[in-house]
């Protein structure tokens, strides 16, 4: 009935090394694509806010700059 004897350095290490890891993971999806990778979804993103900006309304008598109508 005794509980597990834990080396406290070796876990820190442990977690360290899955903290590692995640981020090594998390940058090689940012980072580790192909030059025509990143045009696909740089244009993917574009057309996502152009469309965006396509759909948003302006407030009734003003102008797209935010001026007043008269």
């Amino acid at each position: 009935m005794s509980a597990e004897i834990v080396n406290l350095r070796r876990a820190r290490k442990a977690r360290a090394r899955t903290d590692r890891e995640k981020e090594a993971e998390a940058n090689r999806a940012k980072f580790g694509r192909t030059k025509a990778e990143r045009r696909q979804s740089d244009a993917e993103t574009e057309l996502a806010d152009k469309r965006l900006d396509a759909l948003k309304l302006t407030p009734q008598g003003t102008d797209e700059d935010g001026s007043a109508t008269t």
